[in-house]
């Protein structure tokens, strides 16, 4: 009985579940040496164990049973370093995607912890914003419905940079929209890109494009879309008091809302509005 051990022994020589070695003999993976006939205990010899050895150390790199199994049916060298080179390939991608992700919750989180400290709600200001990429769908949005069916559209199309929408998501409303007074009616709906996202991007039509770098009216609010209307209207009301003039469509983004805390006195919202400044347009042609 010196080299038979049962499922029992095994589980506990190499750290490996009973329930495992039960799965790998189903799938004919590592298969006892011996099955009684009468009792079907299984029992294995030790030299099986350098086989469970690799079969293990594999798993702890992460390979799948599949090629695995194909790896120790063939037991071929090459096979074996293509099996190593594939998978070191598919860790350097996950590694490359865990990276984004640890880089989005960054930029997250540090958004989200200074605009805790915003003291200047509801007063309009200017500043300058670097160029930003985004992904647009121009269609007309005027409820709730069209809103959540359109980031779908966006989320089956690229899904892939959907994976963190809060703060991401905004919609547009044209200057002229806003002067026939459809103050519920938006253009687009955009998906915000960050920096670690744009390398890839695949050009789609319109759908990707750019927020232009330049000056901006902004004002931040607390209150949802329903609110937004009137912080249209007095950034509109800045622009023309400041004898600014509008170079594109506004742009409402939520920050935070009710899915972020249930203090209403914490919602935030923003609306940007690209501007020329006075004279900019004299200064240009000289």
């Amino acid at each position: 009985m010196k080299n038979k051990f049962s499922i029992g022994q095994m589980s506990k020589l190499h750290n490996t579940s009973i329930k495992t070695l039960r799965y790998y003999d189903e799938i004919d993976l590592f298969k006892p040496n011996e099955v009684d006939p009468e009792t079907g205990y299984r029992y294995y010899s030790v030299e099986q164990f350098k086989l469970l050895d690799i079969i293990n150390y594999l798993k702890a790199l992460g390979v799948p049973l599949k090629e695995i199994k194909k790896q120790t049916s063939n037991r071929d060298m090459d096979d074996f370093i293509g099996t190593l080179h594939t998978h070191k390939q598919t860790i350097e991608e996950k590694m490359q995607e865990l990276e984004i992700a640890k880089k989005k919750l960054e930029i997250r989180i540090e958004e989200l912890e200074s605009l805790k400290k915003i003291e200047q709600i509801g007063i309009p200001f200017i500043k300058e914003i670097e160029e930003r990429t985004i992904i647009q769908l121009r269609e007309s949005i005027q409820s709730l419905y069209d809103l959540e069916l359109s980031l779908r559209k966006l989320n089956r199309q690229f899904h892939d940079f959907a994976s963190i929408f809060i703060g991401k998501v905004g919609l547009t409303l044209s200057v002229h929209r806003f002067e026939r007074n459809c103050f519920y009616e938006y253009d687009s709906i955009f998906l915000l890109l960050e920096e670690v996202e744009k390398w890839k991007v695949v050009q789609d039509g319109d759908l990707v494009t750019t927020l232009p770098k330049g000056a901006y009216a902004c004002v931040y609010f607390r209150g949802v879309h329903e609110t937004a209307p009137e912080y249209v209207a007095l950034l509109h009301r800045y622009i023309m008091e400041n004898e600014l003039e509008p170079m594109g469509d506004f742009i409402i983004r939520t920050i935070v809302d009710q899915f972020i805390s249930h203090n209403e006195d914490e919602f935030l919202m923003e609306i940007q509005i690209p501007i020329a400044m006075p004279g900019t347009k004299k200064r240009e042609k000289h």
